[in-house]
């Protein structure tokens, strides 16, 4: 018996399955400031978990790492 996987090659699909992966950066982003004792503020959090842009989350969280202060991530945008 074939199986119909067309729905999940839909564009639809593919644009949730980004938005999942980028929510799920950000949600990495903030872990790692957060258990490095970085205080994340409102303002920071919603800044990450606003972005869906994968190359960008991706230089934040190789950031998050070094960073001194979560503000510190966004340093070379602003």
């Amino acid at each position: 018996m074939a199986v119909d996987l067309s729905p999940y090659k839909s564009y639809i699909f593919e644009e949730f399955r980004d938005e999942g992966r980028a929510q799920r950066s950000a949600e990495d982003i903030v872990l790692v400031l957060e258990a490095r004792g970085l205080d994340v503020s409102d303002e920071v959090r919603e800044r990450i978990t606003g972005c869906d842009d994968p190359d960008l989350l991706r230089d934040w969280l190789t950031r998050a790492v070094t960073v001194s202060s979560a503000a510190a991530i966004f340093a070379e945008q602003e």
